[in-house]
């Protein structure tokens, strides 16, 4: 039965794409741990300015956001070919699958360790194995709550505005539909993280959550943009995988359409 169940081109082409979007949003979390330096990445000079009066500001972000942009890539074309049910279907199954994720992280940090492991990296610089794992593993209440909390309002966003711009535009403008929604649910995902872990978990003054909200979208805004030709040649190999007539169902249908199977009648 597994066997004849993936035989089914779209069958198997929503497997994987579930597969990468529950593991990718769950590495995005597990990394989101460490900052890093956007300019110095670049092999830029790090400039620090002045945003909403908050003063000190750079381009120091988190490592998860390597990875959310191809999230919301991921979604957009889940969105296209598969309707908003399947999007919240897998957005509901990665949360559930995260906050599996942080209990058993928990669970980790507490259970006791033995004490030949807390000093067994002394060498590598790590004097205390128990103190690295729960710096790593061990992230806030609030920020856990802040990122879960973001990441469904943000795609429940972003596949209202991808449909409601599809409606009007059509087949047309795949560019528009696709970044469009993603530069606003990124948008909305970058307060929502902040407002829950820093402004209620961490009373940050409001100057602070906004002047870093613009910091973090600037960076999601510019790479949602050039990340807008990834969409057009998956679009275009999927088209090819599945065949334009099954993709063209598969599209009529996720706008909540139906179109008509073409019978061939053989020739004598």
């Amino acid at each position: 039965m597994v066997k004849k169940l993936l035989s089914d081109k779209p069958t198997k082409l929503f497997v994987i794409f579930a597969s990468f979007f529950v593991a990718n949003a769950l590495i995005a979390e597990c990394i989101g741990g460490k900052l890093f330096s956007l300019e110095r990445l670049l092999g830029l000079e790090v400039h620090s300015f002045t945003l909403f009066g908050e003063s000190g500001l750079a381009y120091t972000l988190t490592a998860g956001v390597l990875l959310w942009p191809l999230e919301f890539v991921m979604t957009d074309i889940v969105n296209e070919f598969y309707g908003p049910v399947a999007v919240r279907r897998i957005s509901y199954i990665a949360v559930a699958l995260i906050t599996y994720a942080f209990i058993m992280f928990f669970v980790a940090i507490h259970v006791p360790a033995d004490s030949w492991w807390l000093g067994s990296s002394s060498k590598e610089g790590v004097p205390n194995m128990q103190s690295a794992f729960v710096g790593i593993f061990g992230q806030g209440m609030w920020i856990i709550l802040g990122s879960l909390t973001a990441f469904l309002v943000s795609q429940i966003v972003d596949v209202t505005v991808f449909h409601h711009i599809k409606k009007r535009t059509g087949e047309k403008h795949v560019w528009l539909r696709a970044t469009g929604s993603t530069v606003v649910s990124q948008l909305v995902d970058s307060f929502i993280v902040l407002f829950i872990a820093f402004k209620i978990g961490k009373d940050w003054s409001w100057q602070r959550v906004l002047a870093i909200c613009m910091v973090n979208y600037s960076y999601k805004f510019v790479v949602a943009v050039a990340l807008t030709p990834l969409i057009y040649l998956l679009e275009h190999r999927i088209v090819r995988y599945l065949g334009h007539d099954t993709a063209a169902r598969m599209k009529a249908a996720a706008m909540g359409k139906e179109m008509p199977v073409m019978d061939v009648v053989p020739h004598d």
